[in-house]
């Protein structure tokens, strides 16, 4: 019975999780990562091995969630390609870098940084970015190169892909109109993601604790479960970012991150 409750949360979260992917070009970590480490430590995991587990596996999901989505913005052309690859492929090593990082903080640290950074991305939800859609995006190579490093830093220390920092960073400082923004960073995510998730695996093989089926801090059986809801999900959230402006669903998202915030760092 505990395990199918396990499985329906999952189930839940991955419904969620991929509609907000593809709606917003987050990754959907935010609400991936704090269900599967509530899940764990209910079941008596270790809190430090339940956080990495919970990010490395968030993070594996990612990576087919933004290609789903990636590829449906793509259809609406709402991906700058000559930004994404630059950015891609630097917040790989971005990603390999936070990973290992992450990889020998303690839990109670990550978690309050992950708590922090979501606080923030509420902050960010609910903020009116003033997009001009017949602009043209300014950037150049050096500039995405700095900006894609970074997102891959930042998301192997949360877990998360790094959207919600990435879409007003190309909006208000490079010029991207929303949308735009949104489908270019879904297709960064990818690359960012992928680097975090090597770094999780390269560090969790050996270590005692892990549940089975699992590669390093991957857990497989959780990915299987939260990514077959998230892909196809995404594509969902994709027909909504094009049809309407989303507004409502920004302000109702930043209030579920504000209290997921709120309950990871009262469990710190």
């Amino acid at each position: 019975m505990e395990s199918l409750i396990q499985v329906a949360c999952l189930f839940l979260t991955g419904i969620v999780a991929g509609t907000v992917s593809g709606l917003f070009g987050v990754g959907g970590g935010a609400l991936m990562t704090p269900v599967q480490y509530w899940l764990y430590t209910a079941s008596g995991m270790d809190s430090t091995l339940a956080t990495r587990l919970a990010f490395g596996t968030s993070l594996a999901v990612i990576i087919p969630t933004m290609i789903s989505g990636a590829l449906g913005h793509h259809r609406h052309g709402a991906v700058d390609w000559k930004a994404a690859v630059p950015m891609g492929c630097a917040a790989i090593f971005g990603g390999i870098a936070g990973g290992m990082a992450a990889s020998h903080i303690p839990g109670s640290i990550l978690r309050l940084f992950f708590a922090v950074f979501i606080l923030i991305m509420a902050v960010r939800m609910v903020w009116h970015i003033r997009g001009c859609p017949a602009c043209e995006p300014r950037g150049s190579a050096v500039q995405y190169i700095f900006i894609g490093f970074s997102i891959g830093i930042l998301s192997g220390l949360t877990g998360l892909g790094g959207g919600a920092l990435l879409v007003p960073i190309l909006v208000i400082l490079l010029g991207y109109p929303i949308h735009r923004a949104v489908g270019t960073s879904s297709a960064c995510l990818i690359f960012s993601a992928a680097g975090a998730v090597i770094a999780y695996i390269i560090n969790g093989i050996g270590v005692a604790g892990l549940p089975p089926y699992s590669a390093g801090y991957v857990d497989l059986l959780t990915f299987a479960i939260l990514a077959v809801t998230t892909i196809p999900l995404a594509r969902l959230g994709v027909r909504f970012a094009h049809s309407c402006s989303g507004r409502n669903l920004q302000v109702i998202f930043a209030g579920l991150l504000a209290l997921i915030g709120v309950l990871m760092l009262a469990s710190g």
